[in-house]
């Protein structure tokens, strides 16, 4: 358990990727002592799992805790979620890292190969805990590499899955240096190893070097950050305030587009009334004016539609404000917070008195439409609100080649996690996606890290967390599309049947 709380200074905003060698090493060892042949099959699987357990369960206590700031935003109507979100949650968590050990057991040998069915048993429960039970791939022991730019560039090659497979290899190496029997220790290992990371290391620091990309002509976006804290200060009485704030910022230097000169695109975070937009013409009429006849808003905004005789249906929406006013085109998220935007199994548990934490009545509904939204005088974006974007699968799965977009835009508000690890993390897992596709990023943040970085995950500008800003900037070109936009989660596969075949090998061989 130590181990592996040690391990989750490998994360943002942290960063010593080093550290998560304690943890993959110590596993080894565990799996050596759970492989002890005094032991029945079914009493390894359990010792191995168990190892594993303890040692994801600190990995996701010390990882994973600034959840709980969300529910001490409305302490009064959130407190009792406290335990669920910093211990229960982890709880469960842990049971992947406990079957990843139990997969790797069934392949164990005590010679180095069984580094690769280390490798290959918690690559594989990864891969599921991103896409079990609605899936959450926070802090994949992949992101080790792809919160660091130069370590991540060969995740355009393998996607976030290859990169698990490989750090768990990678850091785990040490572990052969020792071995139950001594003549199966090996020193060859940890210099693979090493040679390895360096290799990573290099084509990422040339690949970084590439030239600046060019950029989409005739754009120019300004990401306003307003930074507005959560709870009772954003609520509809305030609403006129609110508006006012996001107004200003947004103005800051008059230079919004008026006869094709100055800002073209407005971007605005996430759901960021305390209305719904569309049934307040004021507030549009607001919008109109200042983006004028040649400008448009890009903001998070919820939506709501109704039907007669029915309740209606709430959405966490992207929607576009012109100078004409709202436009048709928007895109409604698809994949939900569960609890946070919506209760599973609402009509039982609405009943104990537990409710999601946005409050809109019976939660949002999740979208049904394509990820792709249409942006007069951009290229086509695909749209990623709030935790969407540390989903590669979806991501990658979104589109085929042809309809290839031309940058991803992701909204969010992180301001529920305040000043903990949280939002550094999700913006490292943002930023992968950039490199995984090679598709300019552009994301606004109300809280932060609001940015625009391009296909290789350089930042073009950025606002760091917590602070009011307004950021401007021209829009990046998309890369040429990369080996992992291309086939997606197929390279990460042949990467880790080709571990499973080496532990096989090392299993054949005892």
């Amino acid at each position: 358990m130590i181990c592996g709380a040690a391990g989750a200074a490998a994360m943002p905003p942290f960063d010593v990727f080093p550290a998560i060698a304690a943890p993959m090493t110590v596993a080894v060892w565990l799996i050596d002592g759970a492989d002890d042949p005094a032991r029945t099959g079914r009493d390894r699987l359990w010792a191995a799992f168990g190892a594993g357990w303890w040692l994801g369960l600190g990995y996701f206590l010390a990882g994973l805790w600034w959840i709980g700031a969300a529910c001490l935003v409305d302490g009064l109507t959130f407190l009792w979620a406290l335990p669920l979100a910093v211990l229960a949650l982890p709880i469960a968590l842990a049971v992947f890292p406990g079957l990843g050990f139990a997969l790797a057991a069934r392949l164990w040998s005590p010679g180095p190969l069984r580094i690769f069915a280390l490798a290959f048993g918690l690559g594989v429960a990864e891969w599921a805990r991103g896409l079990l039970f609605t899936g959450f791939p926070w802090n994949d022991l992949g992101m080790t590499l792809g919160a660091i730019p130069p370590l991540a560039q060969i995740a355009s090659l393998i996607g976030l899955h290859g990169l698990t497979f490989l750090a768990v290899a990678v850091f785990s190496a040490p572990a052969a240096l020792w071995s139950p029997r001594p003549r199966d220790a090996s020193a060859a290992a940890p210099i693979v190893a090493a040679l390895a990371l360096l290799g990573i290391a290099a084509y990422g620091v040339v690949r970084l070097a590439a030239p600046p990309s060019p950029t989409v002509p005739g754009v120019k976006l300004r990401l306003m950050q307003p930074n507005v804290a959560q709870g009772p200060s954003f609520a509809p009485e305030h609403k006129d305030a609110i508006l006012r704030r996001y107004l200003d910022l947004s103005a800051r230097d008059g230079s919004l587009a008026r006869d094709g000169v100055g800002v073209t695109h407005l971007i605005w975070p996430e759901s960021a009334f305390p209305f719904i937009l569309s049934r307040d013409p004021q507030a549009l009429d607001d919008i109109a004016s200042l983006v004028g006849p040649r400008g448009l808003l890009i903001t998070g905004a919820a939506r709501v539609e109704t039907a007669a005789g029915r309740d209606p249906n709430y959405f966490n929406s992207v929607e576009l404000v012109g100078g004409d006013g709202l436009r048709r085109e928007r895109y409604d998220k698809q994949h939900l917070v569960p609890f946070g935007e919506y209760v599973p199994f609402a009509t039982l548990l609405e009943a104990t008195g537990i409710t999601q934490f946005v409050q809109t009545p019976g939660g949002f509904t999740a979208g049904s439409g394509p990820r792709r939204l249409e942006v007069p005088g951009l290229p086509a974006a695909t749209p990623l609100i709030c935790y969407e974007a540390v989903f590669p699968t979806e991501i990658g799965d979104a589109f085929s080649r042809a309809a290839r977009p031309g940058w991803l835009l992701n909204l969010t508000d992180d301001a529920w996690f305040g000043a903990t690890p949280g939002p550094y993390q999700h913006y490292a897992q943002a930023r992968l996606r950039a490199i995984e596709l090679g598709l300019p990023l552009v994301r606004a943040a109300n809280s932060g890290i609001s940015a625009v970085v391009d296909g290789y995950g350089r930042e073009i500008v950025s606002a760091p967390l917590g602070v009011e800003a307004a950021l401007d900037a021209d829009l990046p070109e998309a890369l040429p599309p990369t080996w992992q936009s291309q086939f997606g989660s197929l390279t990460a596969a042949a990467l880790g049947i080709a571990f499973l075949v080496a532990a096989l090998l090392g299993r054949y061989r005892r």
